[in-house]
């Protein structure tokens, strides 16, 4: 059964973006940012009638601009941002803007490229789009382990990480997720994902705190 119902995500998930992604030159910010809900939605919507998977969210964001650390164990997180964070800036890795039509939608939206061997000029680029969106009170999302962990495995705090928490001087929330299981193979799986928002993690504190208890607050569902 997981494979017929994964199948049957593909298929509806994958079609319904084609659409999508042709209207994405003809769209401004905000319309990209409406297509960016909708196609959120429309995966929400087969993850859960299709998978059957149940999604559970425990908190939620906090009034006013934050960075929201958030564990990454798949792409169903990503995806489902727009769900769970209002026109999240999200910082992601530079690389993913060189995807046809995917990259010019990103930046379109106001994805933040984090280009970590660009040094300084990189930095200054990041500072200008983040003091933009901070202006706008977006919510900030941040996968501060850098990359996909598989579930059962922590993984370490990137050096970037210490430092666009310390620019930004924003309190911190972590989020626990545990995608993994259930949607980081090909053939998907029935079952619940949840979302755990942690405390609230003031600005200004240590490199070594903020990260420790960031990563405590992120692992918070790996049992």
């Amino acid at each position: 059964m997981n494979l017929i119902r994964s199948l049957a995500f593909y298929g509806v998930f994958y079609l319904g973006t084609l659409p999508m992604l042709l209207l994405v030159p003809l769209q401004g910010s905000r319309g990209i940012r409406g297509l960016a809900a909708a196609w959120s939605k429309l995966h929400r919507w087969s993850v859960r009638h299709l998978l059957r998977v149940r999604i559970i969210q425990e908190g939620g964001p906090i009034d006013g601009p934050a960075l929201y650390a958030m564990r990454h164990e798949s792409f169903f997180e990503a995806i489902d941002a727009p769900c769970v964070f209002d026109e999240p800036v999200i910082f992601a890795k530079q690389e993913l803007f060189g995807i046809p039509v995917w990259g010019s939608a990103a930046s379109k939206y106001g994805l933040i490229p984090v280009a970590r061997k660009d040094g300084a000029k990189a930095l200054r680029s990041l500072m200008r789009a983040a003091t933009t969106a901070k202006k706008e009170g977006r919510p900030f999302l941040i996968f501060p382990e850098g990359s996909r962990i598989p579930h059962g495995e922590e993984g370490e705090i990137v050096s970037g990480f210490a430092g666009l928490y310390k620019l930004l001087d924003l309190p911190v929330v972590p989020v626990a997720v545990n995608s993994g299981p259930i949607y980081r193979d090909i053939v998907k799986h029935k079952g619940q994902i949840t979302y755990r928002f942690g405390d609230v993690i003031p600005a200004g504190l240590p490199r070594a705190e903020i990260e420790t208890r960031v990563k405590q607050a992120i692992n918070a569902l790996q049992q």
